[in-house]
């Protein structure tokens, strides 16, 4: 039995170095211009990666940086059996989000889905399509799709599929998700825990039957039905089953789907508006390549509670793993670390042999593969009814870029008819023609200036709720909350304002 080996100190500073350079937006730019990736911060961080499993024989290294120590694995393997060992000892506490500034983030806690909780393919195709029409209608008149109409559409979808049509609208209960997964692991956590509770319980107690509420309140009723669950020992540090606590499920699924959706759907139909090879073959092409590469849970941190021991070496109390699919990953290998596996009703399911790139879970994640599907079936929409062409940032099959905020994203959807524009050469960012004044087509001009205005104010309000003076007590949280709601009041204000602009310049 052996210990994990320390790296050198000039192999720490480089690594460090790495770390340090992600809180300077700019220091990518020279390199990425002389085409230079292996200087960027996370090519220098794979080649110390790389360095070390040749000077360590591959074995897990622990390494020393401003932000900690890490006992970190060498390869997505090892990351695999490391963590499966110290998950299956009960020896890991949750994991954390590490960002590339080294700022630790809260994860929601884990916990499983039932197979049969989530709705067929065929009863979530329908619900999903009408929340993404009402996105395809909050496009611009240059046919762009801004973040501001495509981050909410898509939550509010992810409500629909997940909790129900009911909660659709509840915008709250997605801040509260949020603000609940950020406290994990702080002493505010089990508050605003009980708070996420008490907004899911009204949905579980009339779920909608396409929705994964309404699979999860069938478990409940099944396990009333079998008779008490009596908790063992060992059970009593462990998760509690989704049949026992489905709010704790549902919480999880809305926060992993929530972040599919939004996210990974986006930069997945990025890559296939690009038609970056793997991703212009399909939805489910696209959306493996976008979590190999762009994983939303980049790095998370493990804390060792209990000593355990895997494949020879005795991993303490008290270290840190540092589990790095983003920068382990081989930047020449295929998208192929999702494996699809057949069931019986002919769905795609999905195995990620190491921790879910959605939830950061040390093993693999029941939740993942519907978040998955969600993923797929919002690009497979708007690659099939949409036309998305992509206008920014550009996307080079052989150079893609390492990390692609879907913030920055911006594409195109053109529908029916909407083509004719640029074939005849205006463009898609063409200024529109001049408008008679007081003609209905002026009115949509400036419909469509307040809309923006809306727009602007309601990012104003974001950024204000933001601001961490709001954090002391329960009052300041309750001014944020009622800050997002009026800035998502605002944005819905400026896609009906938009609506009606387009009306009057038909």
């Amino acid at each position: 039995m052996t210990t994990p080996a320390t790296a050198w100190p000039l192999e720490n500073a480089v690594f460090s170095a790495a770390m340090l350079a992600h809180r300077l937006p700019w220091a990518d730019a020279p390199a990425r211009a002389l085409g230079l990736d292996s200087l960027t911060r996370e090519g220098a961080a794979r080649k110390v990666l790389a360095h070390l499993r040749h000077s360590r024989c591959g074995r897990p290294v622990r390494l020393r940086t401003p932000f900690g120590s890490f006992l970190v694995p060498l390869g997505a393997d090892d990351t695999a059996g490391l963590l499966a060992e110290g998950a299956a000892s009960d020896a890991l506490a949750p994991a954390v989000r590490l960002d590339g500034a080294g700022r630790r983030h809260g994860l929601h806690p884990h916990a499983p889905l039932p197979p049969d909780a989530a709705p067929s393919a065929a009863l979530l195709r329908g619900p999903l399509a009408e929340e993404l029409e009402k996105v395809v209608a909050a496009r611009r008149d240059d046919h762009v799709l801004p973040w501001e109409a495509w981050r909410p559409g898509l939550l509010r979808a992810a409500r629909r599929v997940v909790v129900g049509e009911a909660a659709a609208d509840d915008t709250l209960l997605t801040e509260v998700l949020f603000r609940t997964a950020g406290a994990a692991g702080g002493h505010a956590y089990e508050g605003r825990a009980a708070a996420l509770n008490r907004r899911l319980a009204p949905y579980l107690s009339d779920p909608d039957p396409r929705s994964v509420a309404a699979g999860l309140d069938r478990g409940l009723n099944r396990n009333q039905a079998a008779g008490p669950v009596v908790p063992t020992a060992r059970a009593q540090g462990a998760p509690h089953s989704a049949a026992s606590r489905p709010g704790e499920a549902l919480a999880h699924t809305l926060a992993v789907v929530s972040e599919a959706a939004v996210t990974t759907a986006l930069q997945a139909l990025a890559l296939a508006a690009a038609g970056v090879p793997g991703a212009a073959d399909g939805p489910a092409g696209a959306v493996a390549l976008a979590l190999d590469h762009f994983p939303p849970v980049e790095a998370a941190v493990h804390p060792v509670r209990t000593r355990f021991v895997w494949d020879g070496l005795a991993v303490d109390a008290g270290t840190e793993i540092l589990a790095a699919p983003g920068w382990l990953r081989d930047a020449a290998a295929p998208a192929d670390a999702v494996a699809r596996e057949g069931s019986g009703e002919g769905r795609g399911a999905f195995r990620y042999d190491g921790p879910s790139p959605l939830c950061g879970s040390a093993t693999g994640c029941s939740v993942t593969a519907f978040a998955v599907e969600v993923a797929e079936e919002i690009v497979r929409f708007f690659t099939e009814a949409a036309r998305p062409a992509l206008l920014s940032p550009a996307l080079r099959p052989d150079r893609m870029p390492f990390t692609l905020p879907p913030h920055t994203v911006r594409i195109a959807l053109l529908g029916a008819g909407a083509g004719a524009g640029v074939g005849a050469g205006v463009g898609l960012g063409a200024v529109p023609p001049a408008v008679r004044v007081g003609s209905p087509a002026s009115s949509a001009a400036l419909a469509r200036a307040d809309a923006d205005r809306l727009d602007r104010h309601a990012r104003s309000l974001v950024a204000c709720a933001a601001e961490t003076g709001w954090n002391g007590d329960e009052a300041g949280e309750r001014f944020r909350m009622q800050l997002l709601e009026h800035a998502e009041r605002c944005t819905r204000a400026a896609s009906d304002v938009r609506a009606a602009a387009r009306r009057l310049g038909d």
